[in-house]
C-alpha cells in the first residue's frame, strides 16, 4: 500500500473543498490572494484518488 500526498506547488492555489480542511483564515495581503491557500500546515494524503485525509491549510480572506 503507497500513500500519496498532494503537496502544494504553488501555495497560491485556490482553496477546495474537496481536498483541503480550512483551520484558520488570517488577512489577506493582496486582493487577489483571498481565498488561496497561503500555508499548508499538515499534508494531506491519498490513496487509489480516495482522499485519506485532507490538507489542513490556512486561507486568505
Amino acid at each position: 500500500m503507497v500513500l500519496k500526498t498532494f503537496l502544494f506547488k504553488n501555495v497560491a492555489a485556490d482553496f477546495d473543498v474537496e481536498k483541503h480542511e480550512a483551520i484558520t483564515e488570517i488577512p489577506a495581503p493582496s486582493e487577489e490572494m483571498k481565498g488561496k491557500v497561503m500555508d499548508e500546515v499538515i499534508k494531506g494524503y491519498y490513496l487509489n484518488d480516495k482522499i485519506i485525509r485532507f490538507a489542513k491549510v490556512v486561507v486568505g480572506k
